[in-house]
């Protein structure tokens, strides 16, 4: 993988001990990844990655995308402003509730850090400006995270145990 380009402003608003969160290194490694898998290496980035617990998660997502309760991820991409250079190096801001990752992980049977790294890369696709409103872009969107996911040495998302 070539020199990252990426910086994360990490911001830890939880109670989750610390050895349930990922490091530093392992969620630049992450978006990395997507950059890499984007072919977009060459164009430096910084995003805010916020590990928060469910009270902070529910209230940005009723405000947001007004639905009650927490949720995995929210992505914020940056807009530039107009007049703004294009080559602007924020790429926006991810969201992650710590307590229902943790939570979704034992349930589904997953690996704790498979499934924050899945989370992150789906976040980061986000913010890259992917969506699943449709099955197509639902499909296009979820093959894109297994490549990925599975790229980094860890199972399939999306498989079923």
């Amino acid at each position: 993988m070539p020199r990252s380009t990426v910086t994360i402003d990490l911001q830890r608003a939880t109670t989750i001990p610390t050895a349930q969160l990922p490091t530093p290194v392992q969620l630049k490694t992450w978006v990395t990844a997507v950059r890499a898998a984007l072919k977009k290496t060459t164009t430096p980035i910084e995003l805010t990655i916020r590990l928060v617990d469910s009270s902070e998660s529910a209230a940005f997502n009723q405000r947001y995308r007004g639905r009650a309760g927490a949720t995995n991820v929210l992505s914020f991409p940056f807009i530039n402003p107009p007049g703004a250079p294009s080559s602007c190096a924020l790429l926006g801001d991810l969201m992650l509730c710590a307590p229902l990752v943790i939570q979704e992980a034992h349930v589904q049977q997953k690996e704790l850090f498979a499934h924050w790294a899945h989370l992150v890369v789906h976040g980061a696709l986000h913010l890259h400006g992917f969506d699943h409103q449709d099955a197509n872009e639902a499909a296009q969107m979820e093959q894109l995270e297994t490549q990925i996911v599975t790229g980094l040495g860890f199972a399939a998302p999306y498989e079923v145990i």
